[in-house]
Order: structure tokens, then C-alpha cells, then sequence
């Protein structure tokens, strides 16, 4: 259920969630009035960073923004076996269920976008409409690599190490590690994230339960989410909804495939475009992305009708 008389923070207006199911006590916020939209933050970030997005959804959406199972302070109950996106995604789809909502509409960013897809994939019929913030597949995004996108993305690859050596590292200095990875995604302004939003980053980052599950993250992505897109392009499966497609205009590589004909591989109705600024969209662009998600949710903005039983 949904707790908390004060407004949390980041979020006026808003609830705190604080909910059991599948296997994670999830935290994060919920407000808004409407159809169901569910909306997922990427590494190394919390819910917070849709809090410049959110109050816009929330004018025709209940939004319910959790931190990522492993991240902020969404604790899982164990942390074996691996929280690969398909366990994320049935987790998510258990938070929603728990809340009443059978079906709802996702969009998530780099992390989220992640384990959004996996979960359209692996839930046929659950999801209305999904957008994806600043991610192709990992798949796609595997095949792709080369000596710059390696140099740039190193955390892709030094959080895959086996345990608990990127841990043991991550620990002499997790304030320059979150600030040199804000600084890649050429987020160093406070117009991206301001002091306060920044501070409570750093504080969930120092956190060792939040550093290993962010490994745990990327060793499955290189591991058993791999292997899940695999088998799901060799059978041909698709996800079964619109999908949105939005990156970041500075992520562009003259000569790529574009980011809207790769998800066509992936989903029949495509479209998308860029924003101009870096790789925290909802952060660094909010008005563009508001103005891209808001007509896009509308038009699937019917309200749900709870499950019975259910309490919201």
C-alpha cells in the first residue's frame, strides 16, 4: 500500500509506496489521477529522477515511480538467485497487481528501459503502451560495441567482473565514482541535477547493498539478459504494444542504424525522435520528454479498473 502523509521529497503532491511483492519491499512514490503508468529510472540513479517529468503525467495518469529492486531503497528479500530484468519485470508486475492494475503503461530509462522490455516480452497483454528513454536492446547494444563506446561505458564491463572485486573497488570511492558517471553522461550542471537531487544519489550510492545489486545489474546483462534477448530474436517474439523511442541527440553515431529501425526489429509500431542534451533525459530535458510521453500515454489514458480484491 501507499503511506505517508507528508509529500516526499522531489515530489509535491505525491505519496510515498512502500509495497511488498515479488520478493522486494519496494520504495519509491505514487500520485497522480488516471490510467496506470508505470515509470522506471536508470543506473546510477533513483525514482527521483523522473521529478521533473512526473507532475506532468499526473494530470491524467496515476503514476507510481519505485526505485529499481536493489536500488535506493527498494530492498529484495535475497539477493539470489540474480536479479536479471526477467526477475525485475515479474516483480514489477507483481507491485502492479498488488496495487490493483492488471495492465498498465511503462516507460523507463536506461536501466528501466531495460527491464521494460523484458517485461513487455515476458507479460503478453500487461503493458499498453511502452516508451524507452536512451537504450537499444542489449542485444543490439552488444553487437555494437567498439574501442569508444568501451572507453566511454567502461561500467558496463568493470561491474560484469565476477564478485566481489568491482565492489571491493566501488568502496574506496563512491562519491568519485557517481560523479565521473553524472560527468559522462555530461551531467556535471546543477540545471541537470541540482545539489539536493545530487546528494541523495551520492547517499544511496555509499550504500554496499546498493553497489552490489548495481553489479549484480550489470553481470546479468552481459550474462543471463543476453542470452534472454537471444532466444527472443531467434523465436521471432516481439514486444506486443506501441512502442516510443527517444535518445538523447548527443548519442547519435553518424553511419548506426537509426534508434527507431532497430526496435522495429523488436516491435511492429515504432516511432521516435531525439531530444537535443545528454543522456539523463528526464533529468536534462524534461520539457521534451514531457512533451513527447504526454500525447503518446493519452491516447491509452481510459482509466483501469482495479483488480478485485486489490488495495490501493
Amino acid at each position: 500500500m501507499s503511506r505517508g502523509d507528508a509529500a516526499p521529497p522531489f515530489f509535491p503532491g505525491f505519496r510515498m509506496l512502500d509495497v511488498e511483492a515479488g520478493g522486494v519491499r519496494f520504495a519509491g512514490v505514487i500520485g497522480g489521477d488516471g490510467a496506470p503508468l508505470l515509470l522506471l529510472h536508470g543506473f546510477p540513479e533513483t525514482h527521483i529522477a523522473w521529478r521533473k517529468v512526473a507532475p506532468a503525467l499526473a494530470r491524467q495518469h496515476t503514476v507510481i515511480i519505485p526505485d529499481l529492486p536493489g536500488y535506493g531503497a527498494s530492498r529484495p528479500h535475497a539477493m539470489t538467485p540474480r536479479w536479471t530484468k526477467r526477475r525485475v519485470g515479474a516483480a514489477l508486475v507483481a507491485l502492479m497487481q498488488t496495487l490493483g492494475y492488471a495492465r498498465f503503461a511503462l516507460a523507463g530509462h536506461d536501466r528501466g528501459a531495460r527491464a521494460g522490455y523484458r517485461l513487455v516480452l515476458d507479460h503478453p497483454g500487461v503493458v499498453d503502451r511502452f516508451a524507452s528513454l536512451a537504450v537499444i536492446p542489449t542485444l543490439d547494444a552488444m553487437l555494437a560495441v567498439d574501442h569508444r563506446y568501451a572507453q566511454k561505458s567502461y561500467h558496463w564491463f568493470l561491474l560484469a567482473q565476477p564478485a566481489d572485486l568491482p565492489e571491493r573497488l566501488l568502496a574506496a570511492a563512491p562519491d568519485a565514482v557517481i560523479d565521473r558517471a553524472f560527468a559522462t553522461m555530461n551531467a556535471e550542471s546543477d540545471d541537470v541535477i541540482e545539489p539536493a537531487a545530487r546528494e541523495a544519489y551520492r547517499a544511496a550510492f555509499r550504500e554496499p547493498a546498493v553497489r552490489h545489486a548495481m553489479c549484480e545489474d550489470y553481470r546479468a546483462a552481459l550474462d543471463e539478459d543476453l542470452a534472454h534477448d537471444q532466444a527472443d530474436r531467434a523465436a521471432g517474439r516481439k514486444l506486443d504494444c506501441p512502442v516510443l523511442v527517444l535518445w538523447p541527440s548527443s548519442q547519435e553515431v553518424a553511419g548506426r542504424p537509426s534508434r527507431v529501425d532497430i526496435w522495429k526489429g523488436w516491435a511492429d509500431d515504432v516511432t521516435g525522435g531525439a531530444t537535443t542534451g545528454g543522456h539523463l533525459q528526464p533529468e536534462d530535458r524534461p520539457e521534451e520528454v514531457s512533451a513527447a510521453l504526454v500525447p503518446f500515454f493519452a491516447r491509452e489514458s481510459e482509466a483501469r479498473v482495479p483488480l478485485q480484491g486489490s488495495d490501493v
